[in-house]
């Protein structure tokens, strides 16, 4: 898949055996890339495909379908923000880091929607938008920029998952120390 990627999909499940066979089926169904398929904290699976927006929307719909009453969780944004992708897979510019904001969540699908709600509301860089790896399930997204920006990424992104009941908690670091800075580059 050579053109820009369009919409973001995903599906997580609490089987692991059925998070893979609704993977296979997400990816046959329709001309998508597969951005993540893993287990994740405490024992379940997501699946996260990318692509055009059509064809991240059949994908998502068939994972859904095949998970039936396995899925827990899923998203489908059509137009998302092209820091999203590199954020995830741990391939965004390294950039000079002036102030900090992390959003931290219960789920994955809530820190992706808040890290592209940032994204699109502020002049941020996303640095990080880690999917629950190793965190017990949680989530996080780490951006920078000037405070103002931050202050008002971190707003946004919070303010599309508040009522959701998943967000963990938000913070804005004005100005980092220096080892912080250079942990996170």
């Amino acid at each position: 898949m050579t053109k820009q990627i369009e919409a973001i999909g995903l599906v997580e499940f609490n089987s692991i055996a059925i998070g893979i066979h609704a993977c296979d089926e997400m990816v046959k169904v329709a001309p998508v890339l597969l951005v993540a398929a893993m287990t994740i904290c405490p024992g379940k699976y997501i699946s996260v495909v990318g692509g055009e927006v059509s064809s991240v929307e059949s994908s998502v719909k068939r994972g859904r379908e095949v998970g039936a009453d396995s899925v827990v969780d899923h998203l489908f944004i059509p137009n998302i923000h092209p820091q999203v992708f590199p954020a995830i897979m741990g391939t965004a510019a390294k950039i000079n880091i002036r102030s900090l904001g992390i959003i931290e969540t219960f789920s994955v699908a809530s820190a992706i929607v808040a890290g592209d709600g940032a994204a699109k509301a502020a002049k941020i860089n996303l640095i990080e938008l880690r999917l629950a790896q190793g965190l017990a399930g949680k989530s996080f997204v780490i951006l920078t920029g000037d405070v103002s920006d931050v202050t008002a990424g971190v707003e946004a992104g919070v303010a599309l998952i508040r009522d959701t009941g998943m967000l963990v908690r938000q913070v804005v670091i004005p100005s980092p120390h220096p080892d912080i800075r250079d942990r996170l580059v």
